[in-house]
Formats: C-alpha cells, sequence, structure tokens
C-alpha cells in the first residue's frame, strides 16, 4: 500500500479554490490526498481540541504524520516552554492520544537537527524518545550523514530494526555533513518517504538570512526523476506493508504538482477521499 501527501496544508493553492477559507483548506486537501504531515507541531504543540477539529475535518481513512515538537528532538536552544520535560512529553502525548482515538495517527515523525550526529548519547536519546512515547509508530529522520557512514548504515539499519523504529527515507541534496543520502530500507511494516527537492545551493543556510527557508526547498522534480523515484518507492513497498510519501518542495508550490504526477506513475487511487470542490464550469 502507499500513500502519497504533502507537508502542512495551507500552502497549496492547487488544492483548494481562491476562495476557500483557511478553516475549510484541510477539508478540500483531503479531496485530493489521503495523508499529510502535521508540521505545525513542530513550533508549537496542538491542543487537543485542535486535533478534535482536524479529525472531524477529514474523512474517516485520512492518516497524519505528526511531526514531533522541537523541545524533544534537540532543535530547540532556548529554555523549554514547559516547567519540565515530563510536561513537554505528556503535553505532546495528549495530542498524539488525540489523533490515535479517531484512528488517525500515521506515526510521530522524529526529525533531528543536523549537529545530531552518530554517537553514543544520541543513541541513548533514541531510546529515551522511544521510551517516552511507548505505544505509537515512531519514524526516525537523521540529519547528519555519519548515521549512513560505510561504517555505520548497517548498524544504524539494524539498530531501527531491534527497536521497532520506522526509517525516514530521504530525497534532498547531497550538501555535506547535514544531509543524508538516499537509502531505500525498510526497518518496520511501515516506511516514511520525505521528498525535500534538490536544491544543493539552497540546502544550507549560507547568506539568505530569513529568506532562507524559502530557498531551502524550491525544487521542481523533472519526469526522469520522478520515474526514478517511483521505481525507489516501489522496491519500498515491497519491503514494507505500507509506504507514505509526502512531498515538502513547496517553496516555489512545486510539491502537489510532483505529488499528483508521482500518483499517476504508480497509478494509485485513492479511496475514501472527501468530495472535490468543484469550480463552476467543471463537470
Amino acid at each position: 500500500m502507499i500513500s502519497i501527501g504533502l507537508t502542512g496544508w495551507g500552502d497549496h493553492p492547487e488544492v483548494y479554490s481562491e476562495v476557500t477559507a483557511a478553516k475549510d483548506k484541510l477539508f478540500d486537501y483531503s479531496g485530493h490526498f489521503p495523508v499529510v504531515e502535521l508540521d505545525t507541531s513542530f513550533y508549537a504543540i496542538p491542543s487537543p481540541a485542535n486535533v478534535e477539529k482536524w479529525c472531524k475535518d477529514t474523512p474517516d481513512a485520512f492518516q497524519f504524520v505528526v511531526k514531533a515538537y522541537q523541545g524533544m528532538t534537540g532543535h530547540l536552544r532556548d529554555e523549554l516552554p514547559f516547567e519540565t520535560k515530563n510536561d513537554m512529553f505528556n503535553a505532546f502525548r495528549n495530542c498524539a492520544d488525540t489523533f490515535k482515538k479517531h484512528g488517525k495517527l500515521a506515526m510521530v515523525l522524529v526529525q533531528f537537527p543536523p549537529w545530531f550526529d552518530c554517537q553514543g548519547k544520541n543513541v541513548q536519546y533514541i531510546r529515551y524518545i522511544k521510551q517516552q512515547l511507548q505505544g505509537y509508530p515512531i519514524a526516525i529522520e537523521f540529519r547528519n550523514q555519519t548515521w549512513y557512514s560505510p561504517q555505520m548504515k548497517e548498524k544504524t539499519v539494524q539498530f531501527l530494526k531491534d527497536h521497532q523504529l520506522i526509517h525516514t527515507v530521504c530525497d534532498e541534496p547531497q550538501a555535506g555533513s547535514g544531509s543524508v543520502p538516499f537509502v531505500p530500507i525498510a526497518t518496520d511494516e511501515k516506511v516514511l518517504v520525505r521528498i525535500h527537492g534538490r536544491n544543493v545551493h539552497g540546502w544550507r543556510n549560507i547568506g539568505h538570512g530569513e529568506n532562507w527557508r524559502k530557498v531551502r526547498f524550491l525544487y521542481d522534480y523533472n519526469e526522469v526523476e520522478l520515474q526514478k523515484l517511483a521505481e525507489e518507492i516501489k522496491f519500498l513497498a515491497r519491503q514494507s506493508k505500507h509506504v507514505f510519501v509526502l512531498f515538502n518542495n513547496n517553496s516555489g508550490g512545486h510539491a502537489a504538482k510532483n505529488a499528483k504526477r508521482m500518483q499517476q506513475i504508480l497509478d494509485l487511487e485513492f479511496d475514501g477521499l472527501a468530495p472535490k470542490q468543484l469550480g463552476l464550469f467543471e463537470e
């Protein structure tokens, strides 16, 4: 089984009309794709009330990949806006539990920062994350290539398998230690593929200032690249029960178009979507 979606639902004009209200964008989005990455949870843990609304706004089979809060992954270098780490994890578990209650939690995505390299203390921290998120499907995304060095790649994969952790396979620019190679290996019955684009010059924050994030994911995959990715996705599908594919190359608005083309290449039909909102002259 292969599900395709995008990161976030608020910035993809191709999947809703120009007059769609912000509160209705998720419903319109769910008429096109069966899964979405909730990326706002990285910046602030959503309240259960918000999660209830999102679950209500989407079809029964719709799934959310919930990105772990930045205080859990080591991105947040300032003081945590919680009294204790336990308070932080409790708040996140309350959020995840609401998705889980509705049967809409595909997985929790734990994306570590580029400086989270392959060393003993970080391996121990992954074990700590696993303990704190016991009972949830957890996807691990590395952004430091030491985890995939010739000496460590096999051990990294085996570690994920041994701890029932989902491998996040990334397509991204090869731009030094803060990027990882494409490693199409599933370590669980689910596997996550995140497609970030291949903008080498925009990947690292060099002289872009506040516009860096806008440049970072600016990339439009061509037909040859999408066909090759499709073969890799099919290879992953033979290793697992469910492949989740998320397009994150939306700085220039290319993610939805590339995702739709990937759906065509893989000849996928998604059942149980919300009814599409048709334009005035569409039949």
